[in-house]
């Protein structure tokens, strides 16, 4: 789940839908993590005069941004509730509405602060 608008679909926050859960394959981030490294990381690359020792340093830089951005390293730190099995993702889903039934909104509707 990349970008504002996956944030934008979550309410503002992990913790404002009922629950948060990924396949094991998910990707979190502000945008697309290629593009993250290549705006926030701009001057590294650029300052590399080979072409392929640049390419090696955009790629060194993409992995770890993949290996903070990654499914498993967010669950570990509580932002989402659990990753699941792709297969288990149409169960996933039907349970919540029994579990969390539609009604009228909550007297504070957004639980977060608007950065937008």
């Amino acid at each position: 789940m990349l970008g504002l608008g996956a944030r934008a679909i979550m309410g503002g926050s992990l913790k404002a839908p009922a629950f948060a859960v990924s396949w094991p394959t998910g990707e979190f981030g502000g945008m697309g993590l290629e593009g993250a490294v290549r705006l926030g990381y701009r001057k590294e690359p650029d300052a590399v005069a080979d072409p392929e020792e640049r390419q090696a340093l955009f790629e060194r830089y993409v992995a770890a941004e993949y290996e903070k951005g990654g499914a498993l390293t967010v669950a570990q730190v509580y932002e989402i509730d659990d990753l699941i099995d792709p297969a288990d993702t149409r169960r996933w889903i039907t349970s919540s509405f029994v579990a969390h039934p539609v009604g009228p909104p909550p007297e504070k509707v957004r639980p977060n602060i608007d950065t937008w």
